[in-house]
């Protein structure tokens, strides 16, 4: 789904890396910032995204709308390659292997989650759980690649869950969201922010030493993903039948294809691009900043935003950017 991140961003780390898009290399803007833009970019976009997903709640089930949503975005990658003429990569075995899996977990589990948790929460609060991504993925490379954390990075952790919790708790005025219905969202957007940090390390582990590029990468974890809940769904006999209201909701299927394209295809490119003009800690920091778009555009839609709303959105990503300074 691009989202934080989950999904194909690339390398942390201060490699360059090489995109090729439609024959050209990525130039974003004639700017001192290209990467720094790129990167706020696709929080914006994800943040649009969100909230149409977050309408189409009541068309599709969270499986359908990640398959959809899985299935343009897999199109229009292997349309960039076929036109940008990128040529099959030589695949290290272990790589693939490791992308396979981080697509499994981070897109057919982590976005199947946060589109459940989307529909509990709504975006604006979706979207706040997942800043805890970057937590779930620095403690999960400390315990499986070794990756010591400072006792900065930690408060800076500590900090980022104050700030989500300080959000979720509140009780705004006018809202119908009932106890168990928060705590159910609460748990799948944990789940959908563990998952994507479990499909970032196993990318890093994968990209790590190779040559695959972030785009033939997005194209394996996405794939995998796909087939993985289409296999789930036939196994377990999933109803993933579009069913008449969503299968002739010409509007429906039209706003799956904007989300798709603006929020996965697009959003990917954007990440690509920030991480290549710009520091990944800085290029991550700004990624995570989606809750600050979405803000205004609940607002305008007439959800009440609260000072504290705010706030704790501001506190969380403060938390994000001091982890991705300090480790």
């Amino acid at each position: 789904m691009g989202r934080w991140g989950d999904t194909e961003r690339g390398r942390w780390g201060d490699t360059e890396i090489e995109i090729m898009l439609l024959g050209n290399n990525i130039n974003f803007l004639n700017t001192s910032f290209p990467g720094e833009l790129a990167a706020l970019g696709a929080a914006g976009l994800w943040a649009v995204a969100t909230v149409v997903y977050g309408r189409l709640g009541n068309f599709y089930s969270p499986v359908q709308l990640n398959l959809i949503k899985g299935v343009i975005a897999i199109a229009l990658l292997v349309l960039t390659l076929v036109v940008g003429k990128d040529q099959l990569p030589l695949f290290n075995l272990t790589a693939c292997g490791l992308l396979l899996i981080s697509g499994v977990v981070g897109i057919a589990l982590g976005d199947t989650a946060y589109f459940k948790a989307l529909n509990y929460l709504g975006a604006r609060r979706a979207l706040l759980m997942e800043t805890l991504a970057p937590i779930f993925a620095a403690i999960l490379a400390l315990i499986f690649l070794q990756e010591k954390l400072t006792i900065g990075a930690w408060c800076a952790i500590l900090l980022t869950i104050v700030g989500v919790a300080w959000t979720i708790a509140e009780r705004v005025p006018g809202s119908s969201l009932e106890q168990g219905l928060l705590i159910r969202g609460i748990g799948f957007g944990v789940l959908a922010a563990m998952a994507q940090a479990s499909g970032i390390v196993f990318s890093r582990a994968a990209l790590a030493d190779t040559t695959i590029s972030p785009l033939w990468a997005a194209l394996l974890r996405l794939s995998a993903g796909v087939l993985m809940l289409l296999l789930l769904a036939i196994l377990l006999r999933w109803n993933i039948s579009l069913g008449v209201k969503g299968l002739f909701s010409g509007r429906a299927l039209g706003a799956v294809c904007f989300a798709a394209f603006f929020g996965t295809y697009l959003a990917i490119w954007l990440q690509q691009t920030a991480l290549k003009f710009t520091a990944a800690g800085i290029a991550q920091t700004l990624m995570t900043t989606s809750p600050l778009f979405v803000l205004p555009i609940v607002a305008f839609m007439g959800e009440v935003v609260t000072t504290r709303a705010i706030l704790g959105v501001l506190v969380a990503i403060t938390g994000v950017a001091l982890l991705v300074s300090w480790q």
